[in-house]
């Protein structure tokens, strides 16, 4: 049943990411990422502005969290192996940017509020790579947030003390004042994810320097 749900998460994600194809493509032409665009997406309607509370437990925008390049996760600390895995490539791509001089963050958001305080989110972090943020924040909050990015999430049987939560996987590359360029797949390798990663970030600075 938990992988019948997370195919619907990851299928109903995908579509609405997909929504976005048309829109994109035909702005190839003058896009300065074009040949970044890993066959996939960017822009469009994803991403967008959230309130959450960091690991001091401190009010956050997105505003305050993004401020350099960003791999953007949403799991949860309980999760018993998709989220450290996930997260540990998102940190190891992080490590092979940092050798190529690219100065980028991770960012975990969690989804399951009700566990997740600011300091075991700080602990959850910290644990994975010293550059990550952990947020969470209220259910609302979390859930805003969620849906700015399209992201899916339900827990099972809530009632029950170690109770899992099914959720969607996708990591998302933000940029300062750009927001969403990329999404990246659980396949994707730390040197694939590195090196397009790596693709945006020098695309944006030529851009700003046009």
């Amino acid at each position: 049943m938990q992988k019948l749900y997370a195919g619907i998460a990851v299928a109903a994600v995908a579509a609405l990411v997909g929504g976005s194809l048309y829109y994109v493509q035909s702005r190839q032409a003058d896009d300065p990422f074009a040949a970044c665009r890993a066959g996939a997406v960017g822009g469009g309607t994803i991403g967008g502005p959230f309130t959450l509370v960091n690991g001091e437990g401190k009010t956050v925008t997105d505003a305050d969290v993004i401020t350099k390049p960003s791999i953007v996760y949403f799991g949860y600390t309980f999760c018993p192996d998709v989220c450290p895995m996930d997260n540990a490539r998102n940190a190891a791509a992080i490590d092979l940017l940092d050798e190529k001089g690219v100065d980028v963050q991770p960012v975990f958001i969690s989804i399951d509020p009700t566990r997740d305080t600011p300091e075991v989110v700080k602990d959850f972090a910290a644990n994975l790579h010293p550059k990550m943020i952990g947020l969470t924040g209220s259910p609302e909050q979390v859930k805003a947030a969620s849906q700015a990015y399209k992201t899916y999430y339900k827990a099972q049987n809530p009632e029950q003390e170690f109770y899992l939560v099914d959720h969607s996987t996708f990591s998302y590359l933000v940029l300062p004042k750009l927001g969403f360029m990329e999404f990246y797949k659980r396949e994707t390798t730390p040197e694939e994810m590195a090196a397009n990663v790596a693709c945006y970030v020098d695309a944006a600075s030529d851009r700003a320097a046009n």
